[in-house]
């Protein structure tokens, strides 16, 4: 039974059992969009801001470069990793081919973790944007339409219920994104080509207004 949960899949197996091969139909500046559009990801917009202000200040700036180097490393195995196993799958199959099937079961499983999680946390955020926004035009939307079923409390009072139905916006914008990778990748890269140009737009236009206002006395 160990022999089996350590088994190692060969490439070429599992590069034979796919019914039929992905189309490459990515280019380089797709493909460099969806490199910059996970550095530069949707929660930079969401949390940094409260971090800066209310917590850590101009010090956000050494995570963000200790981030980076972390980031760097991680980017230079994952492209090591694709030349030498060219086969969809990601971490999953780089670990089923190297280090067995046992390794490949937990790091599949905590890579959708981690993706239920991070999309659950950036889909909250966009809502809380999409309702800020709306009420500025006067438009103000049912709290139990807006806000999870359960919730973390103030303090140290934890899991709270907060009785509303539903995080609508979170939802749709989840379901948007879904269809979006749905209908295919030619679409979803012409999408996400024009949200990467349009967040870069947003993050220089941002530190070039913000520039003047900086307080050197904070660093």
């Amino acid at each position: 039974m160990s022999a089996g949960l350590f088994a190692i899949k060969a490439i070429s197996t599992a590069a034979d059992a796919g019914e039929q091969p992905l189309i490459r139909v990515l280019s380089l500046p797709s493909l460099t969009a969806f490199g910059i559009g996970s550095i530069i990801g949707t929660g930079i917009f969401v949390l940094t801001g409260t971090a800066a202000a209310n917590h850590a200040g101009p010090a956000l700036v050494v995570s963000f470069l200790l981030a980076g180097c972390a980031g760097a490393f991680a980017a230079l195995c994952y492209a090591e990793l694709a030349s030498m196993i060219p086969i969809a799958g990601s971490a999953y199959s780089y670990a089923y081919a190297t280090l067995g099937e046992l390794a490949a079961w937990f790091i599949g499983w905590n890579l959708v973790l981690e993706y239920t999680f991070s999309v659950g946390t950036v889909a909250v955020g966009w809502s809380a944007y999409v309702v800020s926004l709306l009420a500025q035009f006067g438009i103000h939307l049912p709290e139990a339409l807006i806000e999870a079923p359960i919730d973390r409390g103030p303090g140290d009072v934890g899991v709270i219920v907060t009785g509303a139905a539903l995080n609508v916006p979170a939802v749709l914008i989840v379901a948007v994104v879904a269809y979006i990778c749905y209908i295919g990748i030619r679409q979803s890269a012409a999408i996400n080509f024009a949200f990467v140009v349009l967040k870069i737009a947003v993050v220089l236009g941002f530190v070039l207004l913000g520039a003047g206002f900086v307080n050197p006395a904070n660093w």
